[in-house]
């Protein structure tokens, strides 16, 4: 059955784990890199390709049609 253990990484970029573990020679492992703990806490992370396409979509949003197509949602002023 599968075993998830956290681990560090230290200064010199080696994997430490907090406590020993006995593993079978050439058992296969996973490792999965997790975010740091400031980029945890400065909250969510704004996509690559949000950014990209916001020019773009910015470009269509403003076009007449599109200001036309939603109408039926604007509050009446």
């Amino acid at each position: 059955m599968p075993k998830t253990v956290e681990a560090v990484v230290d200064d010199d970029g080696y994997i430490r784990l907090p406590d020993s573990i006995s593993l079978k020679r050439d058992q296969r492992v996973l490792v999965t890199i997790l975010e740091e703990e400031e980029e945890r806490a400065s909250g969510p992370q704004v996509a690559e390709t949000a950014l990209l396409s916001e020019e773009a979509l910015a470009e269509d949003w403003t076009r007449r049609e599109e200001e036309n197509a939603w109408t039926h949602l604007q509050p009446d002023l």
